[in-house]
């Protein structure tokens, strides 16, 4: 298994010389108190207790996974160890509610921590990402007393979340759901159904798990606008917050997947278990889309974060593999063959997994820098911040997911043959980052959330927002020595997601297919566009400073990279989505 490194130095870049984070922070009342220092503490501590505590229980955890008895569900040796640790360090809280025993911190610095315990050990993330999502929707939307009496412990970690969607027949549809919710003369409500694919839905980790389900009373309104979301404990808290007796929830079994398997992935059953209701009758999307886009950004961090541990693995393999001589001539005479990263193509593997893992890296940042404008701005920054979430969070997700595929496989094929084979690791980063392509809505539901929702229903309204941004940057930047050819490229990407959007907007307005048809290759090309901004605005500070460091050199180099070999990709993908949806409605089912 590669023996994972935090990048310390690179998220500080993003953080303090990108995007100038102290400013931003000291702009806003809620974020005045983090100062340069203190994230950079924070980033130290993460990067100890995700390198030394639970990076070392990746491998380990793969191979002996979960187990379930009679209902109960054991993690992996180490795990419920490591998980106390964890928590007893208050990293569960590092985002939350100072209000409820949180730490606050600004999503641009928690987004990073994400990515060192995504790339540590992705499946022991899980059971703390949940957590953190559940706590912010219980912020969000439950009623004081909830909060007072769930936010501290699972802050702390004593008690953990999950959040129950997913019905055996329902998928992504929502709207026919069946588990029941009936009143109860307390104001409590009994929940009845079954839920599947429910991440840490039941482990030995914590002392209470806390279910936010999605449910309907018997007189909703049919589809999505009649679900209501409850808080359902697996045991019963008293008034004075000690646990009472076991609710009606029980794991009926645990699935057995492709990756991570250190992660629990439960069938729940509920069975007239005590629940209470999450903000409003009926109005249940609300409150869960507040985890649920948490989670979708955390699950873009999941496939960076994979992509880092692979290129980290690969980088140092291709430097030690001596295989055949280089091009130009021996580079080692004394030696039988030279390192393999004299190889154009092992070049060309190991310079794709870097550019797209460092502006991933950068426009996970970015993204969480719009979600502490829209959460602690002023009025405008809340507008525009909201905006810019809704329209990036199906990229962050997708997007970064799909690249994070791509990188574990090219890090893989760096290592041949012993890519194959499990001892090293690398087939373990293909497996576990797979999923995160699937869950929390599949990249092709991102792909038509994009398109139809943000995009279209809108008649490209938050993209002519995100436009003008990038506008406005080259503008101010295209003067400055060595910067014309990072705003040029950036000019260019922008023209043609500017021309897409405007062309699919047009032809859906005469033919709904067109949505669909261009879905997925627009959300890319726009990732693209994302990603050649981020490499714009890292270019800003290294080219201030390339003579001072060959790290800035090596963002340069690898920005150019990202520019001339992979940036020209949209032009093919431009070309599918002008097809049009023609080549893909007309033929009959029968004759697939």
């Amino acid at each position: 298994m590669p023996e994972y490194q935090a990048p310390v130095r690179d998220m500080q870049f993003v953080l303090h010389e990108v995007f100038e984070a102290g400013a931003v922070w000291a702009s806003m009342p809620g974020t005045q108190e983090v100062t340069t220092e203190l994230a950079d503490a924070i980033l130290d501590e993460a990067a100890k207790i995700t390198v030394n505590l639970i990076a070392p229980l990746s491998r380990s955890g793969d191979e002996e996974g979960v187990s379930w008895n009679d209902g109960e569900v054991t993690t992996p040796a180490g795990y419920k160890e490591a998980f106390a640790t964890f928590a007893e360090s208050a990293w569960i809280g590092l985002g939350g509610n100072p209000e409820y025993g949180g730490q606050g911190m600004p999503k641009m610095l928690t987004v990073l921590f994400e990515e060192m315990l995504q790339s540590a050990n992705n499946a022991f993330c899980l059971y703390a990402s949940l957590t953190s999502g559940a706590a912010l929707a219980i912020d969000a939307h439950a009623i004081e007393e909830l909060k007072q009496s769930y936010l501290p412990k699972m802050y702390s970690g004593e008690w953990t979340g999950a959040m129950c969607l997913t019905e055996a027949h329902s998928g992504t549809d929502l709207g026919i759901i069946r588990t029941k919710a009936v009143g109860n003369e307390d104001g409590s409500y009994s929940i009845s159904g079954t839920k599947i694919f429910i991440t840490a839905g039941e482990h030995d980790l914590s002392d209470n798990i806390i279910h936010l389900v999605l449910a309907k009373l018997p007189d909703a309104p049919t589809g999505p606008k009649g679900i209501s979301l409850f808080l359902v404990p697996k045991f019963s808290v008293e008034a004075d917050g000690s646990l009472g007796a076991r609710n009606g929830v029980q794991c009926g079994s645990i699935e057995h997947k492709m990756g991570i398997h250190a992660s629990s992935t439960c069938v729940m059953n509920f069975e007239n278990a005590t629940g209470y209701l999450v903000g409003e009758i009926n109005r249940g999307l609300n409150g869960m889309f507040t985890m649920m886009n948490y989670e979708r950004l955390s699950v873009g961090i999941q496939g960076l974060g994979c992509s880092e541990t692979s290129y980290q693995g690969a980088r140092q393999y291709a430097r030690e593999r001596l295989q055949s001589r280089a091009p130009t001539g021996p580079l080692n005479a004394d030696k039988e063959a030279d390192p393999i990263i004299a190889q154009p193509d092992v070049r060309r593997m190991l310079l794709t997994q870097k550019a797209f893992t460092e502006a991933g890296r950068a426009f996970g940042a970015y993204v969480g820098m719009q979600l502490d404008y829209a959460k602690f701005g002023d009025d405008e920054q809340k507008r525009h911040g909201a905006d810019m979430v809704a329209l990036l969070t199906p990229i962050a997700k997708a997007f970064m997911t799909d690249k994070g595929l791509d990188s574990c496989v090219l890090g893989q094929q760096v290592f041949g043959g012993h890519g194959y084979i499990r001892e090293w690791g690398m087939e373990q980063l293909v497996r576990d980052v797979r999923i995160s392509q699937i869950y929390e809505g599949t990249n092709g539901i991102q792909a038509l959330d994009l398109m139809g929702r943000k995009v279209v229903a809108n008649q490209g309204k938050f993209v002519t927002l995100f436009l003008q941004e990038l506008g406005d940057f080259i503008d101010e930047q295209k003067q400055q020595p060595g910067m014309e050819e990072f705003t040029s490229a950036l000019e260019n990407s922008s023209d043609l997601l500017k021309e897409t959007t405007q062309w699919v907007v047009n032809s859906a307005s005469e033919n709904p297919n067109e949505i669909g048809a261009a879905s997925v290759d627009y959300l890319h090309l726009f990732g693209y566009t994302a990603y050649c901004y981020m490499w714009a605005r890292m270019a800003v500070p290294a080219l201030q400073k390339q003579s001072e460091d060959a790290f800035y050199q090596s963002k340069l180099l690898t920005g150019r990279f990202f520019n001339e070999k992979l940036l020209p990709q949209q032009h093919a993908l431009v070309a599918s989505i002008r097809a049009g949806s023609e080549p893909l409605m007309t033929m009959d089912e029968a004759l697939f």
